[in-house]
């Protein structure tokens, strides 16, 4: 008999464990809205940079055992489930307990939920009834099963509510304290804790007094600490250069301080600009073509395109494509820059160009019609080199230029007849501040591929750089450009660690009058270098270790060397061995007078200060040096 009672017992434990096994399948816990987070937007060391919400609206940030702190944690399970740790989801002592209360009482006391029984609520949120507490506790013990207890203090801590559309203790840490959840106080802990269990009847900015009263039940030794009293804002750094759709976590190559510093002098710039004005600006590391800050208007400001992205704004760059044109045409040998160009009227078939003031300079040498932005040598340059050809050279270096109309290139390309990006040209830009890096400029980390760069793009480096006539640091080589009208003004300028770019104008492309890149972008442009971190000059290296040029090129610059120190009172010969004469010496873009056959010029330096000496072949290849004159 008991051989047959045993075999019952056995038979029926086999039945039930297949019947849970068989639900179990059967009902998976359903993770969505765990799963459905909004995103951190962190910058190049992992600082927060930005928090976007969930679909919805709703702000839920992921969150485990690991990212809050210790004292929250223990202060939580203490309060809701002092036995989490050694039940299976359900505390059969807690919920006897509860229906003891509730027999007494005659209504609910306490609910006897475990912080397991609590996830599987928020996960599946219910009306309030004796089946929906059924249902939470089978989920419990599914929960624990499948997930452990650190899997469901992460539903926990991701989900709990903490007033208005605040879930998780990620969301509410940053909107009522401002704070992460690494960091918290046991005052800011205790509140925390307090929240979920009525989150709108104890909302700090609503209910204070409430609030107050059960965090300083909770833990006494908070009373006295203050309460915060309204909610605030989440972080959005560079708000509008986030795509629709990210992962809960995305790392940029933004630098948190540099950002916040631009988009405060942004901000002072947009308290005097003209009526819906605004303006972008763009930041990259020079070697790496990494975006280091981005502002684009001010979030605050929907007549100046706050909603926007205007660095992405497809508009005419006017004479900033120029450095460009003007290497490719010392790349392909059809001018050099101590080239005499021609700036008189000219007719290019039916196009006839003008200079910006109307007047023309005569014959010039193309480094000073680059320097002086001349339209009709600009053009002239691109008629020999060819507008299919330039287009094709741009879109390989990461940018490309939208024809009106989808025509063909053509002629006024040369003065900003096309559509390109604030990104799109400073990435450009990159590739004359420091060649050898494939493609555009990225926000977020990306191997970059290397390719070979003309060499030329020195050469037009050298022209460029040159004091800023509104005042500015000095070693930098900066470029502006105009669209017709007055509808976009720019403003570009690099040094050995910085690119930068700047797009001044309206949102709807309206003109504004009088508008120039010099008047508008140029100033700005200065004042931004003047906020960058100043770059400490790196030692010379070992004469030995000192390159004369680049390796792969049989030209070289004897002297000067690399680092050389010279006089101020002394006149210097520049030497040059290899390559292909007539040589041309230019120093800091200007070409020194030489005999085509020599591979010497005489200089004579301006004063101390530091300086750029380039030697340039037949072939179009160089060499260079930086030196000191003191």
């Amino acid at each position: 008999m008991t051989f047959v009672w045993l075999r019952v017992l056995i038979a029926s434990a086999v039945v039930a464990a297949a019947g849970v096994v068989t639900l179990d399948r059967a009902h998976p816990p359903n993770l969505t809205r765990m799963q459905t987070t909004g995103t951190e937007v962190q910058d190049r060391t992992g600082r927060l940079l930005a928090l976007t919400p969930a679909p919805g609206g709703v702000w839920r940030f992921p969150a485990t055992r690991a990212s809050v702190s210790r004292p929250f944690l223990d202060l939580l399970i203490h309060t809701e489930d002092r036995r989490f740790w050694s039940h299976p989801g359900v505390d059969p002592v807690a919920l006897v307990r509860a229906a003891g209360q509730w027999a007494r009482a005659g209504r609910v006391v306490s609910g006897g939920s475990t912080l397991s029984m609590q996830a599987a609520r928020l996960l599946e949120p219910r009306p309030r009834t004796l089946r929906s507490k059924l249902i939470e506790v089978a989920r419990a013990i599914q929960l624990e099963h499948h997930y452990g207890k650190d899997g469901v203090l992460a539903i926990w801590l991701t989900l709990a509510p903490f007033g208005g559309n605040l879930e998780g203790v990620r969301a509410g840490a940053q909107a009522w304290f401002g704070t992460g959840t690494a960091t918290l106080s046991p005052a800011e802990a205790a509140l925390l804790v307090a929240l979920p269990r009525r989150p709108e009847g104890l909302r700090p900015d609503r209910h204070p007094g409430r609030a107050e009263a059960l965090r300083d039940r909770i833990l006494p030794e908070a009373a006295g600490e203050p309460i915060p009293d309204q909610r605030l804002p989440f972080p959005r750094h560079a708000a509008t250069a986030w795509p629709r759709r990210m992962p809960p976590v995305l790392r940029t190559t933004l630098d948190l301080p540099l950002q916040v510093g631009l988009e405060r002098q942004v901000g002072r710039w947009l308290d005097v600009a003209p009526d819906r004005v605004s303006i972008a600006v763009v930041i990259v590391d020079a070697s790496s073509r990494e975006v280091r800050a981005l502002v684009s208007g001010r979030p605050s400001d929907e007549s100046r395109g706050s909603s926007i992205d205007l660095t992405r704004a497809v508009r005419s760059p006017g004479s900033a494509l120029k450095p460009f044109l003007y290497a490719l045409a010392f790349q392909d040998g059809v001018a050099r820059p101590d080239t005499p160009l021609s700036d008189l009227p000219r007719s290019f078939g039916a196009y006839a160009p003008e200079n910006y003031g109307r007047t023309h300079a005569g014959s010039v040498t193309a480094a000073d019609a680059l320097r002086r932005s001349l339209n009709v040598p600009a053009v002239g340059l691109l008629d020999q080199v060819g507008p299919l050809r330039f287009a094709a050279v741009l879109r390989a270096a990461g940018a490309n230029p939208r024809m009106p109309g989808g025509a063909a290139p053509s002629l006024p390309l040369a003065l900003g007849g096309a559509g390109l990006t604030l990104r799109e040209m400073t990435g450009l830009y990159a590739g004359l501040a420091a060649p050898g890096r494939e493609g555009g400029v990225s926000l977020v980390p990306v191997p970059g591929a290397v390719q070979a760069v003309p060499t030329t793009g020195l050469l037009v480096a050298d022209i460029l750089t040159r004091p800023f006539p509104t005042g500015g640091p000095a070693g930098v080589a900066w470029k502006t450009g105009t669209s017709w009208g007055g509808r976009d003004a720019w403003a570009f300028g690099f040094d050995r660690r910085y690119v930068v770019g700047v797009w001044v104008g309206r949102p709807d492309g309206t003109p504004i009058p009088g508008a120039t890149g010099l008047s508008q972008a140029l100033p700005r442009l200065a004042q931004v270098f003047d906020m960058l971190p100043a770059a400490p000059r790196p030692a010379p290296p070992p004469a030995a270790a000192r390159p004369s040029a680049p390796a792969d090129a049989g030209l070289r610059l004897l002297f000067p060397p690399p680092g050389a120190v010279l006089a101020a009172d002394r006149p210097v010969t520049l030497r040059a061995m290899g390559g292909r004469r007539p040589m041309t010496f230019l120093v800091d873009g200007t070409p020194l007078p030489a005999v085509p056959a020599q591979r010497t010029a005489a200089w004579i330096p301006a004063g101390p200060g530091f300086y750029a000496v380039t030697v340039l072949d037949a072939d179009g290849l160089a060499a260079r040096a930086e030196v000191r004159v003191e």
